[in-house]
């Protein structure tokens, strides 16, 4: 029996566009896009955990109701757990990284510069004497190139500009919802006992209007930390337990893999950890139940995007 989605092929669709977790197929007016239970780190696949890809597309269908007042959205219709169809909009190729606290293991995050010596960073300056996992004294930008593959590259305010990556009106729109959105987050897991501790953002831009699409506040694309245990874990410098995928990156670091060669096979008791803990953010956050179901569901998700597209005729 399958127990997780690795994949969707739907006949008459067109081609399926396949990214490190979405499938997605691209028509005339609109996109529909899949979450598959594919787990990817260090930009490379490294299994599957079960409910992942459902966790994240109604996680984010959830965040994207949340915020439209802040900023229009993609979404047009959620018609099966693991499946939106959303609108067509150019991507926006920055990633907009905010942060509220220091932290990080990648290339990209900030406390690895600033462990090294660093004080500067994304064009920011920060203050000598912070620890990792610290929170800064207000949330900061720290935006990246959106590649097509492989790493995402550092960008500051300045080369944005210069490089005219997006317009000047464009750029000041993405920060202001950025930072509006993030405190949005913030709030409400702030009422779910969880710390926002950073987060990242895509755009895009339809009809000449700016608009938030991809995922948003997802286990995948955040880091969450349990509120009540943090301040005890940083005094312990304890790293802080967390509902999203950096126990992954940390599994897989402590197996000595960090992106290069042939990666280790997950146990299924880890797994399972992790299925539980994308479980458990949704209901958190949401204060709803999450709805398991049985595998296989191609079938399921092939039946509803035909229903779908059948009725929006």
């Amino acid at each position: 029996m399958v127990s997780v989605l690795k994949t969707v092929d739907i006949p008459n669709l067109g081609k399926k566009h396949q990214g490190k977790v979405r499938d997605t197929y691209i028509l005339p007016d609109k996109r529909i896009i899949i979450t598959t239970d594919r787990q990817s780190a260090f930009d490379k696949i490294l299994g599957h955990i079960p409910y992942k890809g459902a966790v994240l597309n109604q996680l984010s269908a959830y965040w994207f109701n949340s915020t439209k007042k802040i900023i229009p959205n993609h979404i047009i219709d959620v018609p099966d757990p693991n499946v939106s169809v959303v609108k067509n909009a150019k991507l926006v190729p920055i990633e907009m990284v905010v942060r509220g606290y220091i932290t990080g293991v990648t290339d990209t995050s900030i406390w690895g510069s600033y462990e090294k010596g660093e004080r500067v960073i994304y064009g920011i300056k920060f203050p000598d004497g912070l620890k990792k996992n610290q929170k800064l004294p207000k949330p900061v930008i720290t935006p990246t190139t959106k590649a097509e593959s492989g790493h995402d590259e550092r960008l500051t305010e300045k080369e944005i500009l210069e490089k005219k990556i997006v317009e000047p009106k464009i750029w000041r729109q993405m920060k202001k919802a950025a930072l509006a959105i993030f405190e949005k987050g913030t709030k409400v897991c702030n009422r779910a006992g969880i710390i926002l501790a950073d987060t990242k953002y895509e755009f895009g831009i339809l009809d000449g209007k700016l608009m938030l699409i991809d995922e948003v506040h997802t286990p995948d694309s955040s880091r969450f930390w349990i509120k009540k245990t943090y301040k005890d874990r940083f005094k312990k410098g304890l790293e802080p337990e967390s509902y999203d995928k950096e126990p992954l990156r940390i599994w897989f670091k402590e197996h000595g893999y960090s992106g290069q060669g042939k990666p280790p096979i997950m146990p299924d008791d880890f797994v399972k950890h992790m299925s539980n803990l994308y479980i458990g953010i949704y209901e958190k956050i949401t204060g709803k139940k999450f709805k398991e179901f049985r595998y296989p569901i191609n079938k399921r998700i092939e039946e509803n995007v035909k229903k779908y597209l059948k009725s929006s005729n």
